[in-house]
């Protein structure tokens, strides 16, 4: 039996297909899901590519009765060097039955819109109800999405604050955002952090982090990679996304490393808190989510996407093996 043609779709049809709400319903069932030990997913691979100061990464995933593969990348220079996105990406879906490729998608916007959810699932799950202020640490492009799915949970009731390495970066994502451009001090005071930074040493201070906050470190997706002082962590609920991620590149893999910090100290998996098997918050005066993203995030909203391209008629269709 020859597969049918597989659904191309570009990063307009994805961009027109995917909404912020539907997302963070469908990444949060995944996490649900991954919680209960319903899903596959072997651990991130790496393709270091130090000569060009970058990497790739596969990705796999089955969850949901989805299956699909991911090929992204972490190139910081390229907006500068080639006026390019530091991250670009191919989503491969495939019918787990059969093998046979359902659609290939752009999955520049699918990581972007997937990261800002998990974040804001988290604030859900993890940040004090009383939350009044929102800060971002990193004003870059992750910085808009994480925007979009926080204010898809909680409407426009957070004052945003802004900083980054660059006062322009801040000053003009702090207007579109309608909030005020702050340092970095200021920002990590805020109920509710947000860091998106490829920072290789803290930039945020605990004496600058104040009881009751919950923080998304969202930037250290590698190994060597940090933005927090490592006392944060030990005075924090550290919730991770995944366990063998985390602890290799995710924001706890300094200080594991170099003894500051020790696995007994992770409470969990957001997952777990998700599904109900791990308490959130709990009496915490700060929580962490520590993110590096997850295949399973990934799988989840290209099966949105390709449900929604059929039902809408979008895409282009082509035949790999004909």
């Amino acid at each position: 039996m020859k597969p049918e043609k597989t659904l191309l779709l570009s990063q307009s049809d994805v961009v027109s297909l995917l909404a912020m709400d539907a997302a963070i319903a469908a990444v949060e069932a995944a996490f649900a899901a991954y919680g209960r030990g319903e899903a596959a997913m072997p651990p991130k691979v790496y393709l270091g590519l130090p000569a060009h100061d970058g990497d790739l990464r596969a990705m796999p995933a089955y969850a949901e009765g989805a299956a699909g593969v991911k090929w992204v990348n972490s190139h910081p220079k390229n907006p500068a060097r080639f006026g390019l996105p530091s991250v670009m990406g191919l989503y491969i879906l495939s019918d787990p039955a059969t093998a046979a490729p359902l659609a290939v998608m752009d999955a520049t916007r699918l990581t972007a819109v997937r990261t800002g959810a998990a974040a804001a699932i988290a604030s859900k799950h993890l940040a004090r109800q009383s939350a009044r202020t929102l800060g971002f640490i990193g004003c870059g492009v992750q910085a808009r999405f994480l925007l979009d799915a926080h204010r898809a949970v909680y409407g426009d009731r957070l004052e945003v604050l802004t900083a980054d390495a660059s006062p322009e970066a801040s000053e003009r994502f702090a207007a579109e955002a309608g909030g005020r451009a702050v340092s970095v001090e200021e920002a990590s005071g805020c109920d509710i952090l947000c860091t998106s930074t490829p920072a290789r040493a803290p930039v945020v201070r605990r004496a600058w982090v104040r009881p009751g906050a919950h923080i998304n470190a969202m930037g250290a997706d590698a190994p060597g990679k940090q933005e927090l002082d490592p006392e944060i962590l030990r005075d924090a609920r550290v919730i991770i996304d995944d366990w063998a991620q985390a602890t290799e590149s995710g924001e706890v893999n300094v200080p594991l490393h170099e003894g500051a910090m020790h696995r007994e100290h992770i409470q969990g998996t957001l997952g777990e808190v998700v599904a109900g098997k791990l308490a959130g918050r709990g009496d915490a005066a700060i929580t962490v989510f520590d993110s590096t993203g997850l295949a399973i995030q990934d799988v989840a909203l290209a099966r949105v996407i390709y449900a929604a391209a059929r039902e809408r008629d979008v895409g282009t269709a082509f035949d790999f093996f004909g």
